[in-house]
C-alpha cells in the first residue's frame, strides 16, 4: 500500500465506504493535521520520483562533462604527457596543461552556476502556478497543493479538476472521467460510489475507483485517497517508461551543432599536424601545435551560454507575466508562426453579462430567467461564466431565497450535445426537466414552443422565425442560449440523454462578452511579428464573426465543425491555410486542426484554458494556458500566462526570439571565426619557416575570447530580427562558416605578409633568412605578438559586426555589458606583449608603425565583412 509496494485496487473496490474510513482511521470530518503527518510518514509523499530534482552530483557531472569539455580533457591529458612527462627535466612545462584545464574549469563552473540558477528559476516559476485540490481536514474543506495530499484524505472533485491521487469514490453525481492518459481511450467513463463484487479486467475498469492523471469531464464527487505518489497507477506507468524525455527541436539543434563542430575539429586539427610536420620537420612540435589548434576550435562556452540565455529569457518573461514551465520550450515559443486561440476571454473581456432573458416572442420574461437559474444553480458540473451571469442576474431580479426546489437528477454537459439538463421538484411535487444549451441543439430536442402564451407545435416556419430573432442578436455580438422544459418527465432516477426530447422551448438568454480594448492592438503586433492568429471556438458563427470584425480579424468566410467533419485530412490541410476562423468545434476538431497545421510545417502555439482545449494543447508545439485555467489545461501547458491577454503573449514571443538570437549569435560568430583562424593557420604553416603562433599563445588567445563571449547573453537584438519567427537549422551554421571564415583569413594573411616582410625585419634588423639565432628569436616573437593582437581584435570585433545586419557601432551597437567586456578583453590582449607575462608566453613589444597598420587592417576587415554580410543576406534572406 505504501509507495514501496503495489496497491491492491480490487481490495479497495470491494470495501464498503465504512470499511474504507476505518482502514485509514478517518471519519466524515477528514484527517486531522497530526493524522496527515502520520499518513505522509507511513505512505510517502504524493510525488512521482521520475520527475524528482536532479541530484547535485549529477548536475556537477553534466556541467563538466560535455562533448566539448571531453575533447578539452583529452587534449589536456595528451598535453600533460607530451609536455611534462616525456620531455627531459629541463624542458618540462605545465603551462599549456594549466590553461587547458583552466578552460574546462571556467566553462564547467559557469555552466554549473547557470544550471543551478536554471533549476532554482524553474522551481520558482513553477511554484507560481499551483495545481490544488479541495481537501477536507479537521472538518473543513480547503484548497491545498496536490503534493501535500496523503492517503486517507477526503477530496472533492468537480468538472475540470485533475485527479490528484488514486481514490475510492464515496459519493458521486453524474461523474464522468477521462482516463485517456492511462488507457488511451478518448471517451469519458462514468464512475459511481457503490462497491463492486466481481473482479475486473484492469484496475481502470473499476467503476468506483479514479486514478491520478485522469481528469473530471463533468459531474461531481467525493473520494478517499487510497494511493499516492509512486504507488499510484500513474506512478507505476511513469516509472516503467524511459526517463529520457522527447527531445525538442531546440535540443536536437544544439546536439547537431555540437557534432558538426566536433567533426570539423577532428578533420582540421590532424591536417594542421601533418602540414607542420612535413614543412617544419619537428613532429612533436607539430603535434603540440595541432593540439592547441584543436583547443582553439572548441566552443567550450556553448553549454554555459545556452543555459545562461535560457535562464535570462525565462526570468525576463516572468517579469512580463509569462511563466516558462520548461526552459527548452523558449526557442519553440519564439518560433511560433501560427497561434491558435479560443475567442472567449482571449479576444473578449471574459466578463459575461446576461443582457436579455427573452420569451420566444422577443419580450423580457422572468419565467425564462427563473428556469435558467434552476438549471445553472442545481447543476454540479463546472459552472462557466454564463452560469455565473445567470445566477447573479436571478439574485438581483428574483427572490431566489424563496425558491423551494429539490434537485432530482441531472444530465451533465458534454461537448457533443452542447447542452445540459437538470430535473427539479417543487413543494407541490411537480417535476420538470429544464434544459439549456446552444440554440440549434435546443431546437433539435424541442417539439413545441411557447408563443404568445400558448404552447404550439414547433413548425419549420416557427423555427425560422426564432432563428431570425436569434440571428439579429448574434449580429449584435450577443451569444444566445435556448431554454426548454417539460413537466413530469419519465420515471425519477432513470433520466438519460434520450429524455431530452419533445420539450417545450420557452425562450432564450442573450449574453454580452465585449472585446478587450487591447485585443486589436495585440493582434496587429502579433501580425507584425509574423504570427498568424487562428480562432478555434465552440461558439456559433454570427457571434464569432461579430467579435472578429470588432477586433480587426478577417473573417470573410468561417468554417464550421460540421463542415470539417465532412473533410478528409488532405482537404482540411488546405482549408486551414486559407481560413483563420473556425466555429462550433468540438475538442477533437481543435486537436485535429492543430496537428494538421504542424504537419503543414508551422510551429503552432495553442492558447486555451478549458477542458475542451487540453487535447489541442498537448499536440501543439507550445501549449499555452493561464493561471486561472482548469487544472488539466495548466498541466498540459508548457507556458503559463499570469494574465489572459494576447499582449502578454506577444511580449513573451518576442523575448523567446531574443533568447534564440543571442544563442545563434555566439554559435555562428565563433564557428566562422574558428574556421577562419584554421584556414589562416594552414596557409601560414605551409609557407612560414616557423609556427605562426605557439601552442600556449593560441590557448591564451582562446581563453581571452571565451571570457569576452560570456557577455553575449546580455546583448540585445535588433527590432527587425524580432519581427519574424526563427527556427533552428544546423545547416545554416555550416553555410555561415564557409562565407565568413575565409573573410577573416584574408586579413590574417595580409598581417602575415606585413609582419614577415616589413615590421619584423625592421625590428630584428633584416629578413628572416639573413638573421642569426638571437635575431630570429626576436623576429619570431614580434611576428607572434603581431598576429596575436590582430587575431584578438578581429575575432572580438567580428562579434559586433555579425550580431546585426546593419552597420556595426553606427546603425546598431551592442549592449553596455557586451561592449564593456569585449573592450576589456581587447585591452588585456593588446597590452600583453608589453608585460613580463607576455614575454613568458613568447611575445615581444610591437613598434609604433604596427598600430597604424593594425587600424587600417581592422577597418578594411570590417568593411569587407559588411560587404559579405550584404551578399549573404541577399542570398539567404537572413543573417542569424
Amino acid at each position: 500500500m505504501a509507495n514501496k509496494q503495489k496497491t491492491n485496487y480490487e481490495l479497495f473496490a470491494r470495501k464498503t465506504i465504512q470499511n474504507i474510513l476505518e482502514y485509514f482511521d478517518t471519519s466524515h470530518k477528514g484527517l486531522t493535521a497530526e493524522q496527515a503527518d502520520q499518513m505522509r510518514e507511513r505512505y510517502g509523499d504524493n510525488k512521482i520520483s521520475s520527475g524528482k530534482k536532479t541530484p547535485f552530483i549529477l548536475e556537477v557531472i553534466k556541467a563538466y562533462i560535455t562533448p566539448f569539455t571531453l575533447v578539452l580533457i583529452s587534449l589536456g591529458i595528451i598535453s600533460f604527457f607530451t609536455e611534462f612527462v616525456l620531455p627531459p627535466k629541463g624542458d618540462k612545462d605545465l603551462f599549456g596543461v594549466i590553461i587547458i584545464f583552466t578552460m574546462v574549469i571556467v566553462s564547467g563552473t559557469m555552466t554549473l552556476i547557470q544550471s543551478v540558477k536554471s533549476s532554482q528559476a524553474a522551481e520558482k516559476l513553477t511554484s507560481m502556478v499551483k495545481v490544488t485540490s479541495l481537501v477536507k481536514r479537521d472538518g473543513e474543506y480547503n484548497e491545498i497543493p496536490m503534493e501535500d495530499i496523503v492517503c486517507g484524505d477526503r477530496v472533492k472533485l468537480a468538472a475540470g479538476d485533475m485527479i490528484p491521487a488514486d481514490m475510492r469514490i464515496i459519493s458521486a453525481k453524474d461523474l464522468f472521467i477521462s482516463q485517456s492518459a492511462l488507457t488511451g481511450e478518448s471517451y469519458p467513463v462514468e464512475k459511481r460510489a457503490e462497491e463492486v463484487g466481481n473482479t475486473r479486467d484492469s484496475e481502470t475498469s473499476f467503476e468506483n475507483l479514479v486514478f491520478m492523471g485522469s481528469n473530471v469531464i463533468s459531474g461531481s464527487a467525493e473520494g478517499i485517497v487510497v494511493s499516492t505518489g509512486n504507488a499510484t497507477l500513474f506512478g507505476n506507468v511513469a516509472q516503467a517508461l524511459s526517463d529520457a524525455p522527447i527531445q525538442t527541436n531546440f535540443e536536437i539543434g544544439i546536439h547537431k551543432t555540437s557534432i558538426l563542430l566536433i567533426k570539423f575539429m577532428a578533420l582540421m586539427a590532424p591536417t594542421v599536424i601533418v602540414i607542420n610536420g612535413l614543412t617544419k620537420g619537428d613532429w612533436m612540435e607539430a603535434f603540440l601545435f595541432g593540439l592547441s589548434v584543436a583547443v582553439g576550435l572548441t566552443p567550450e562556452m556553448l553549454p554555459m551560454i545556452v543555459t545562461t540565455n535560457l535562464v535570462k529569457g525565462a526570468t525576463a518573461m516572468a517579469k512580463k507575466g509569462t511563466i516558462i514551465k520548461n526552459l527548452n520550450s523558449i526557442q519553440n515559443f519564439g518560433a511560433i508562426d501560427v497561434l491558435c486561440t479560443d475567442k472567449t476571454g482571449t479576444l473578449t473581456q471574459d466578463k459575461i453579462i446576461l443582457e436579455y432573458h427573452l420569451d420566444c416572442d422577443g419580450h423580457e420574461d422572468q419565467r425564462v430567467l427563473r428556469h435558467a437559474y434552476l438549471n445553472s444553480y442545481y447543476q454540479t458540473g463546472l459552472k462557466n461564466l454564463m452560469d455565473v451571469a445567470i445566477i447573479e442576474s436571478a439574485k438581483e431580479e428574483l427572490q431566489t431565497d424563496r425558491m423551494t426546489y429539490e434537485k432530482i437528477d441531472e444530465i451533465p454537459f458534454d461537448f457533443e450535445r452542447r447542452r445540459m439538463s437538470v430535473v427539479v421538484q417543487d413543494q407541490h411535487h411537480k417535476t420538470q426537466m429544464i434544459t439549456k444549451g446552444a440554440i440549434e441543439e435546443m431546437l433539435e430536442i424541442s417539439s413545441f414552443v411557447d408563443l404568445r402564451g400558448e404552447v404550439v407545435a414547433l413548425t419549420e416556419a416557427v423555427k425560422q422565425e426564432i432563428l431570425g430573432k436569434v440571428r439579429d442578436l448574434n449580429e449584435d455580438g450577443l451569444r444566445v442560449l435556448g431554454v426548454s422544459q417539460k413537466t413530469n418527465p419519465s420515471v425519477v432516477g432513470e433520466f438519460s440523454v434520450k429524455d431530452e426530447s419533445e420539450m417545450v422551448l420557452i425562450g432564450y438568454l442573450a449574453f454580452l462578452d465585449p472585446p478587450k480594448e487591447s485585443t486589436k492592438q495585440a493582434l496587429e503586433a502579433l501580425h507584425a511579428h509574423g504570427v498568424d492568429v487562428k480562432v478555434l471556438t465552440g461558439d456559433n458563427a454570427l457571434v464569432t464573426e461579430s467579435v472578429c470584425k470588432q477586433v480587426g480579424l478577417g473573417a470573410e468566410r468561417l468554417v464550421s465543425g460540421e463542415q470539417i467533419a465532412q473533410m478528409d485530412d488532405e482537404t482540411l490541410q488546405g482549408v486551414i491555410e486559407r481560413h483563420n476562423v473556425f466555429v462550433k468545434l468540438n475538442p477533437q476538431q481543435k486537436s485535429r486542426i492543430t496537428k494538421l497545421l504542424r504537419e503543414n510545417g508551422h510551429t503552432v502555439g495553442f492558447l486555451g484554458d478549458g477542458i475542451n482545449d487540453a487535447p489541442a494543447m498537448k499536440v501543439a508545439d507550445v501549449g499555452i494556458s493561464v493561471d486561472t485555467a482548469v487544472d488539466i489545461a495548466k498541466e498540459s501547458a508548457d507556458v503559463i500566462l499570469l494574465e489572459k491577454d494576447l499582449t502578454v503573449l506577444e511580449r513573451g514571443i518576442v523575448t523567446g526570439r531574443e533568447t534564440f538570437g543571442n544563442i545563434m549569435k555566439y554559435i555562428k560568430a565563433t564557428a566562422s571565426s574558428n574556421f577562419g583562424n584554421m584556414f589562416s593557420v594552414i596557409v601560414a604553416s605551409t609557407f612560414l619557416p616557423f609556427l605562426p603562433m605557439l601552442p600556449l599563445q593560441i590557448l591564451f588567445l582562446n581563453l581571452i575570447y571565451d571570457i569576452s563571449c560570456v557577455s553575449i547573453p546580455w546583448d540585445k537584438m535588433d527590432r527587425e530580427y524580432l519581427e519574424e519567427p526563427k527556427k533552428w537549422e544546423a545547416s545554416s551554421i555550416g553555410k555561415f562558416m564557409v562565407w565568413f571564415g575565409p573573410t577573416s583569413s584574408v586579413f590574417d594573411i595580409t598581417t602575415y605578409l606585413l609582419m614577415y616582410f616589413l615590421i619584423c625585419p625592421a625590428v630584428a634588423g633584416g629578413s628572416y633568412h639573413t638573421l642569426d639565432a638571437q635575431q630570429k628569436i626576436i623576429f619570431i616573437a614580434v611576428f607572434h605578438a603581431g598576429w596575436f593582437v590582430e587575431s584578438l581584435w578581429s575575432q572580438t570585433l567580428v562579434l559586433h559586426a555579425l550580431r546585426t545586419p546593419k552597420l556595426p557601432f553606427i546603425q546598431s551597437h551592442g549592449s553596455f555589458i557586451m561592449t564593456s567586456i569585449t573592450t576589456l578583453g581587447i585591452a588585456v590582449g593588446t597590452v600583453l606583449p608589453f608585460t613580463a607575462f607576455g614575454e613568458d608566453l613568447g611575445l615581444m613589444e610591437l613598434p609604433g608603425t604596427y598600430w597604424l597598420w593594425l587600424a587600417l587592417t581592422i577597418v578594411a576587415y570590417l568593411m569587407l565583412v559588411t560587404v559579405v554580410k550584404k551578399l549573404y543576406i541577399s542570398r539567404y534572406q537572413e543573417l542569424l
